[in-house]
């Protein structure tokens, strides 16, 4: 057991500044003063204290309380802060002189840190004739010497008469009366042991003084033993009080001390090691009260003397005060030594006309352990004006009751089955539950049978089918109130499984086994409404909710485009306009390039179009591994590179996002809310539905008659059956109506992501406990839940037993959903059939083209140059048989392919032998005179020069021989061309690409022949 004393510590009570300096209206401006009576601001310095975090708090907190309003005379305050740059005599001095010179200052409210400042203060006060409030910090204040008017003191520390008197008052309370004594740091032992026979009417048991410095825990240990045996081996004494121990020092005491005794802590402790809900305001409420005894004290000061009330004085720590009229300062002391309020720490009042005295609160805490097994600390009683009042269920916390005392009442205790509220489970092979209460599944209402089932429980008969173990969020609370309340307790699970709604003038339900006397209380998700109010009572709401609508993910078909879902229609239409501008570009670098694959650059038989570039960047950006040409230049190898690598990143993105997109599919049905359209003018097949005789049954029936007489066919007896009616495959439901509570639970353990709680919460309702009219139980119960609220018990359970974790971070139960079906992919099907319809299409255009379209492109004279655009149509109209033929005969094709004789001794020109059917390309690099009839195209050979004229008319003699001269020469040639040929490619280093004509030799004869 613990004593929390109120006010407390002021370093550690920080955290109570809301408390201490609520919102409140701000002065009041604009408003002309009474008439004769000077108004205005006053100001009031500030000795701050000297840490940064504790003078930051206490800044604020003065600043808050300066805001307040105090009529009559519209007076406010303004502070001025004296910040000395150290706090040694002379900077000190210097400091408050400073602020006390400052005009308008009426007085000071100061909080020393050590006995020199407040004798600093002490005459300094005296000196400037201005009054001083010292907040004071310590214990045993040594007296000043002759009361100073013009400095007050408020002690902030219990006197330690008081102190010992809350003892004795907690001590008698709990009829303990032997107590012994462990004193730490006490001046003056014997003294302190006579105050307590004093106080208490009873010498102590023991008295150990733990002042002196001992040997580690082991002589501790040694030191506290007799509190563990009597001197004469009689019992110890049933409680221990430590007195004058700080903390540290408390915790070893503890520790090391025998067991046996109960520990009473007499010494105050700081907030941190207790906890913080509903502390009082402490040091914050104490600033607040003294800056308002100077403002009451002004107040009275101007009211009764209005001309000298609210001077402006300014005070002088090196002139003497002169003799004369009662300056302000003196005025404004003797107002202070007469002003008494009901302040936030209580009375406040002055004695001796320099001491300021506030009421003393203190709170009895008693250290125990919550349903975790962790310790808590639960408050017992309070002390003020020298009673003890005890707490509500302060008993709990009483010595057991005597063989003979009165026992706990038994209460029997109803339940429904509703998760995470209540669950419940088969017991183990001997009928006992290791975890939660045992309790009955009677299956019935009457009551007879239920006093029969619980008789055969007492005396281990009961019919192993009944029991059950009980547990969940309810039955927790449940467990603790029956410890703190106390009383005992049978439960059982509700005959009918439902909450209670009036039928045929009778309730069912819980409601109605409360009512017919079955069951003194009612203990689950039991909400709390206006029908059930009128008959029963409530306790204080230990959870508060609302209704909501939860609705199913809709299995729909993915659509034909599904597999374009990862990229926007936006990025798709920029992606194909890139490839196609690229494709572009790489055309026309590559034709403009004097390296590229172009017959201006290299001279080849293949040409890189416009068509090549569409099929690079095309293979580029879907990863195809097919034969095509790429560009010669650096200039298009440069932006084919940079085009793979933007492909890169798309593809990576796309990839990415293609499983989730398609896997995450997942539609829901969208309702705004209890009003939306869809519920209230159902379309054919839309199904709604809740939980009969439950709350939100009872709210639609009352606020929506006819969404209740659609739904009424389709509600569920409970709520796990209503959500397996929404899961179901075809579902039952297509929407479920309940406690947004219970529907989120359902949520979070939903393994499939397949449950969602859609719209707005309505019809906001909180759980209690269910209880008789009149019952005395009602009062009490509210107090414990109120107390569990703050303290923090209402968190830990709903912490404990709602585990909400998104479906996302969820360990899917099966792996269907991450496998990808067919569905998904449908689109591609048939884009691919879609594929195979336009090759067919393509494929006739082909025919449609060569076959009219390009015999009159033939015929003109126009458009013959498409070497840059598509080498195949270039050729097409570029290549003619001889002498007009159709199908030109391969002798006359070898014939025409026969190179003509070269115009100079010092030019060769590179010849290929072709296949028998295969057509050559013809570069037009310069424009030609046609030779032959000018009506059709000139069938020009492969160097891009006009044939030699065939030979007509009869042999001559001599001509066989010029022929064999002439070739022999043409073999000379060639021959020295093939070799410069390839002295040059080893003088460049580089391989050559294209074979050499080998078969110049064989030619030769054959076009002799």
């Amino acid at each position: 057991m613990e004593l929390a004393r109120r006010p407390w510590p002021w370093p550690w009570l920080w955290l109570w500044l809301w408390l201490a300096l609520g919102p409140r209206p701000g002065p009041a401006g604009g408003h002309p003063q009474p008439c004769g009576v000077p108004g205005g601001s006053v100001r009031l310095g500030a000795l701050l204290p000297r840490a940064p975090a504790a003078r930051a708090r206490v800044r604020a907190a003065l600043a808050r309380a300066a805001l307040v309003p105090r009529p009559p005379r519209n007076l406010s305050l303004e502070l001025v802060a004296a910040a000395p740059p150290a706090r040694d005599p002379a900077s000190l001095a210097r400091g408050l002189c400073r602020a006390l010179a400052a005009p308008g200052v009426a007085a000071l409210l100061a909080f020393p840190e050590a006995r020199p400042e407040l004798l600093q203060l002490h005459f300094l006060a005296a000196a400037a004739g201005t009054p001083v409030l010292s907040v004071l910090r310590r214990e045993a204040r040594a007296p000043l010497g002759d009361p100073n008017p013009f400095h007050l003191q408020l002690d902030w520390a219990s006197p330690l008469e008081t102190l010992l008197d809350v003892l004795v008052a907690v001590l008698h309370a709990h009829a303990s009366d032997a107590v012994s004594l462990a004193l730490c740091r006490v001046r003056d032992p014997g003294g302190l042991v006579a105050l307590w026979t004093a106080r208490a009417g009873r010498a102590p048991e023991l008295v150990l003084d733990l002042s002196r410095p001992d040997a580690g825990d082991a002589g501790l240990q040694a030191r506290l033993a007799p509190l563990g045996t009597s001197p004469s081996g009689a019992a110890p004494a049933p409680t221990a009080v430590l007195l004058g121990c700080p903390l540290a020092r408390a915790r070893r005491v503890l520790q090391a001390a025998p067991p046996g005794p109960r520990w009473l802590l007499g010494t105050p402790l700081s907030a941190e090691a207790l906890p913080t809900e509903g502390l009082p305001p402490g040091l914050l409420a104490a600033i607040h009260d003294a800056v308002e005894l100077v403002a009451r004290a002004l107040s009275s000061a101007a009211r009764a003397e209005p001309e000298r009330g609210l001077l402006s004085t300014s005070g002088n720590c090196h002139d003497p005060q002169p003799a004369g009229p009662e300056s302000p300062g003196r005025l404004l002391a003797r107002f202070l030594a007469n002003t008494s309020f009901e302040g936030r720490t209580g009375p406040v009042w002055v004695s001796g006309s320099s001491q300021v005295h506030v009421s003393r609160r203190f709170r009895v805490w008693s250290l125990r352990r919550d349903p975790l097994g962790a310790p808590a600390w639960a408050t017992v009683g309070s002390w003020w004006a020298g009673r003890l009042e005890p707490e509500p269920g302060g008993a709990a916390a009483q010595p057991p009751p005597s063989p003979g005392a009165r026992a706990r009442p038994k209460l029997r205790v109803v339940t429904l089955v509703e998760h995470p509220f209540v669950f419940a489970r088969e017991p183990d092979e001997d009928g006992q539950c290791p975890a939660g209460q045992l309790c009955l599944a009677p299956g019935t209402n009457d009551s007879a049978a239920l006093d029969a089932l619980f008789a055969a429980l007492a005396n281990g008969s009961a019919p192993r089918a009944l029991r059950k173990c009980c547990y969940g969020y309810c039955i927790d609370l449940l467990e603790r109130l029956a410890e703190d309340t106390p009383f005992d307790f049978e439960l059982y699970i509700v005959g009918d499984g439902k909450y209670g709604a009036l039928r045929d003038g009778r309730w069912t339900g819980l409601v109605g086994d409360l009512l017919a006397g079955r069951a003194h209380m009612a203990v689950t998700s039991f909400s709390i409404n206006s029908a059930r109010s009128q008959v029963l009572d409530f306790s204080s709401p230990f959870f508060s909710t609302s209704l909501g609508i939860m609705v199913r993910a809709r299995d729909t078909a993915s659509p034909i485009g599904a597999f374009t879902w990862p990229l926007h229609w936006s990025m798709w239409l920029g992606v194909f306009a890139a490839l196609h501008l690229t494709a572009l570009f790489l055309t026309l670098y590559e034709w403009r390039s004097p390296y590229g694959l172009t017959p201006r650059g290299r001279n080849r038989a293949t040409v890189f179009s416009y068509s090549s570039a569409l099929n690079l960047c095309y293979a580029i950006l879907f990863g195809r591994t097919v034969s095509s040409k790429t560009p010669k230049c650096p200039t298009g190898r440069l932006l084919m590179n940079l085009w793979a690598i933007f492909c890169l990143l798309v593809l990576s993105s796309y990839t990415a996002n293609l499983a989730a997109v398609m896997v995450g599919d997942k539609t829901f049905l969208e309702l705004s809310g209890i009003h939306d359209p869809k519920l209230h003018h159902p379309s054919q097949g839309f199904r709604v539905g809740t939980v009969w005789e439950s709350s939100a049954e009872a709210y639609i029936k009352k606020s929506f008659p006819d969404l209740h007489a659609h739904m009424r066919r389709h509600s569920a007896p409970t709520t796990p059956r209503g959500v397996a009616m929404l899961t179901s495959d075809p579902p039952k439901l297509n929407a479920f109506i309940m406690d947004k509570s219970l529907l989120d639970y359902e949520v979070s353990i939903d393994a499939d992501c397949k449950l969602l709680t859609v719209g707005k919460p309505f019809a906001m309702e909180g759980y209690g406990i269910g209880l008789p009219q009149n019952s005395p139980l009602t009062s009490n119960l509210s107090e414990f839940i109120s107390r569990y609220k703050s303290s923090g018990f209402i968190d830990l359970l709903h912490d404990k037993w709602y585990k909400m974790v998104p479906c996302g971070k969820r360990v899917l139960a099966v792996t269907e959903t991450l496998q990808v079906g067919i569905y998904h992919f449908s689109g591609l099907f048939v884009l691919l059939c879609l594929g195979l319809g336009s090759a067919v299409l393509s494929s006739l255009g082909e025919h449609v083209f060569y076959r009219l379209v390009l015999p009159r492109i033939r015929r003109g004279n126009k458009l013959q140059y498409w070497l840059h655009t598509s080498q195949r149509i270039h050729r097409a109209l570029n290549t003619e048989p001889p002498e007009g033929q159709e199908e030109p005969e391969p002798r006359a094709e070898e014939r025409q392919d026969t190179p003509a004789a070269p115009a100079g001794p010092g030019s060769w020109t590179r010849a290929r032998r072709a296949t028998a059917k295969e057509r050559r390309v013809r570069f037009l690099l310069e424009p030609t005179v046609a030779a032959a009839a000018p009506d059709g195209p000139v069938w020009l050979c492969s160097n891009g020069r006009l044939p030699a004229a065939p030979p007509s008319g009869p042999p001559r003699p001599s001509e066989l021989e010029e022929l064999r001269q002439r070739i022999e020469d043409a073999r000379e040639r060639l021959r020295q061309a093939l070799v410069r040929r390839g002295q040059l490619l080893a003088q460049l280093g580089d391989e050559p690409r294209d074979p050499p004509p080998l078969h110049a030799g064989s030619e030769a004869p054959e076009a002799a022949r």
